[in-house]
């Protein structure tokens, strides 16, 4: 996973400095506490020291301008003028968090010395800051305030910090396929590239289908059989189901998907793609008809990776199915499927591409004569989420075109879902199902989301605050 490069510099005031000997010192180590909570897995960490005044200050921002951060933490470790933090303010873009974590539960009050009260006026100067930011235009930080002994609430908030910022980071100088075209019909697939780049950053790249098939042309026999082993190493290989639609998987079945597979992983690597979003009519019996109908094998095995695709050309939901990458859900193409009002859940899911790595059990592989709604015919994947808690998120615009999230937590439940070689999650969001799905209608999404493992709405939230991209939850 790409890391995000997290900055953090510590502020003071200089002229308790000469008045307090060892205060400095002392508040200098406040930084170093609080690197202890930057995960080094999840982010790579620029620490650009301790400032105590404006020109102090001006040397950090010349330096931070240079690092291309995401994202800036500032740890107030005493009273600081506003004016020591103004230059971060001025000249640096990027998002802001203004730390004020105070070593003390409370003060020993018959004991307390003004030594030990500037040691623990972390949160002093936090207002007049956050109000500097206004006077200067600019979003005014969000703030984690605590007490050192608070430690799982502080771990908490800097990991969903930094999650977000890595969220904000998977989009940064990297591109999106769009291969194909939107499904004829589909509205809500639309979406205009340059406001995709305004909102997200990432390039979209348009593709063709004739790249494709010469990639699929020069797949070798041993580059096939490689990816068959994958194939059936990862999948279970199964017979028909009640479904009239399911066929029996064959040696040239698994060959031709491994061919697609192979060359949709090349058209990724050769083109330096962080997603794609695809989809192909085509004409009867047209080679690329074939061609488009098997490519969920290798998409699946693509978005498992890291390599989020989405089907019908869904660029909004490449970009969701990131998101969710980049905050630890996984992400996995999904729309509403029917409902059960006896056990008050609905089926999510989709015909492709899925994500395995958060798979309950091993994945199944199913023949299908022919896609519902769609041309040709191929291998599908069938599975269900991990049981336990769920995130799902879709984006869409609205009606001035910016993006807006939509997004809800749930229950996946263990069940039986059906066979027909579609993913299918039973998911349970705590009460009437029918009332749910009205809400989450009503909020404006588009069919298609983005199905993830795990409760990640309070990372969401940073992420809107620190993308500027609306969050609309759904309770």
């Amino acid at each position: 996973m790409k890391k995000a490069k997290i900055a953090i510099i510590g502020l003071g005031h200089y002229i308790y400095f000469d008045q307090f000997e060892g205060l400095r010192e002392e508040l200098m180590q406040k930084s170093e506490q609080f690197k202890s909570y930057l995960d080094p897995d999840l982010c790579d960490v620029v620490d650009l020291g301790y400032a105590d005044c404006v020109d102090a200050s001006f040397e950090a921002v010349k330096r931070l301008k240079k690092e291309d951060a995401d994202l800036l933490f500032i740890i107030l470790s005493t009273y600081v003028t506003s004016a020591v933090c103004a230059p971060f303010a001025r000249y640096i873009d990027i998002p802001q968090i203004l730390v004020g974590i105070q070593p003390l539960d409370h003060l020993d009050y018959t004991h307390t010395t003004t030594y030990m009260q500037l040691c623990n006026d972390d949160v002093c100067a936090m207002p007049e800051i956050a109000g500097v930011y206004e006077r200067l235009g600019k979003t005014i930080p969000s703030c984690i305030v605590a007490s050192s002994s608070q430690n799982d609430k502080i771990k908490k908030q800097v990991r969903e910090w930094i999650l977000a910022a890595s969220a904000m980071s998977a989009f940064k100088y990297e591109t999106f396929g769009y291969l194909g075209h939107t499904y004829e019909g589909m509205y809500d697939m639309h979406t205009d590239p340059t406001a995709f780049t305004f909102a997200f950053g990432s390039h979209v790249k348009m593709l063709e289908m004739c790249e494709l098939s010469r990639l699929s042309d020069a797949v070798t026999d041993g580059e096939i059989a490689e990816q068959i082993k994958e194939i059936t190493d990862t999948f279970e290989i199964c017979d028909p189901s009640v479904d009239p639609l399911t066929d029996f998987v064959k040696e040239d079945d698994l060959a031709y998907s491994a061919r697609q597979s192979v060359a949709l992983k090349k058209l990724v690597a050769d083109n330096k793609l962080t997603a794609l979003a695809y989809y192909y009519k085509s004409e009867p019996g047209n080679p690329y008809e074939q061609l488009a109908a098997n490519l969920i094998i290798g998409n699946t095995l693509l978005t498992s990776s890291g390599i989020p695709l989405a089907g019908e050309a869904d660029l909004k939901t490449a970009a969701a199915m990131l998101i969710m990458k980049s905050i630890g859900g996984g992400g996995s193409f999904a729309e509403i499927h029917p409902f059960d009002t006896s056990d008050d859940v609905v089926l999510i899911g989709h015909d492709g591409p899925h994500n395995i790595a958060i798979a309950e059990g091993k994945p199944r592989l199913r023949k299908l004569k022919k896609y519902h709604g769609k041309s040709g015919s191929g291998i599908g994947v069938e599975f269900s989420l991990k049981a336990g808690p769920i995130t799902m998120l879709s984006i869409n615009v609205d009606r001035s075109g910016k993006f807006k999230m939509i997004a809800a937590e749930g229950t996946s439940i263990a069940g039986d879902i059906p066979q027909t070689g579609n993913t299918n999650t039973r998911v349970s969001f705590g009460g009437d199902v029918c009332d749910f799905l009205s809400r989450w209608s009503e909020a404006g999404p588009t069919h298609h989301l983005a199905l993830g493992v795990g409760h990640h709405i309070s990372t969401l939230r940073k992420f809107a605050k620190i993308s500027g991209i609306q969050l609309i939850e759904v309770k």
